[in-house]
């Protein structure tokens, strides 16, 4: 997908970023706020736009991570895209942070195969396992979530080759019980999604929807999400 400017949100965890690509050059801003991302998020957006010298009507598709991740988090992340792609017409490409996590673990480990995680709390995880396709991350499988027992014991587990890394707060939080055999390389450095790496996700495999069809990702089905008035 070949577009001028594309601008990347995430608040779905602990870490609120923003990216912006203009031609060929990024820039981000991203920072660990867990209580602050809906007074941080749009300042973001301002001081990268700011950075470009462009304004948001100059923005050609707004990517945002939709989930799994803190509820919260999702809802404004995906409330925030939503107004701001209303505010110009500007398409939205949704984003899981399970994949962002396995696009950071390839552009900073060059990883194969990644399997990430992240804490759902209540002796859960969010995961997904990835492969690397070219230099970008490929699911084999739907996000879900998972209880904490041996990752070897995943129904997709028979089918990843080579050296598996896992990325996330899940392997962090729960790292004894998904991994006791240390079958797992676990990056220590990867351990949130950035907004940079669901930017460059999208731009090669996004499928771009209008404001009105984004939807979180949650997992969890009881979850309910309160749509915009005439959704």
């Amino acid at each position: 997908m070949k577009l001028a400017a594309v601008l990347a949100i995430d608040t779905s965890t602990e870490q609120c970023s923003v990216a912006l690509k203009v031609g060929e050059r990024t820039v981000t801003r991203a920072a660990i706020t867990p209580r602050e991302h809906s007074q941080r998020i749009l300042g973001f957006v301002q001081e990268v736009l700011a950075e470009q010298q462009i304004s948001l009507a100059d923005i050609d598709a707004l990517v945002v991570g939709h989930g799994p991740g803190s509820f919260t988090g999702v809802r404004i992340g995906v409330s925030v895209a939503q107004g701001l792609a209303f505010s110009h017409d500007i398409p939205v490409i949704a984003v899981s942070t399970l994949a962002a996590l396995a696009q950071q673990a390839i552009r900073l480990h060059h990883a194969e195969t990644v399997v990430s995680a992240i804490d759902a709390r209540m002796q859960e995880i969010y995961v997904a396992p990835f492969s690397n396709h070219n230099g970008f991350a490929t699911a084999f499988g739907e996000p879900h979530m998972a209880p904490l027992e041996n990752i070897t014991q995943q129904p997709w587990w028979p089918a990843l080759t080579g050296t598996v890394v896992g990325a996330g707060t899940g392997w962090q939080a729960y790292g004894d019980a998904l991994n006791p055999g240390n079958v797992v390389a676990v990056l220590d450095d990867v351990t949130l999604p950035l907004a940079e790496d669901m930017l460059e996700w999208a731009l090669a495999h996004g499928e771009p929807v209008a404001a009105e069809k984004l939807e979180p990702l949650y997992v969890r089905n009881e979850v309910a999400w309160k749509k915009l008035p005439g959704r």
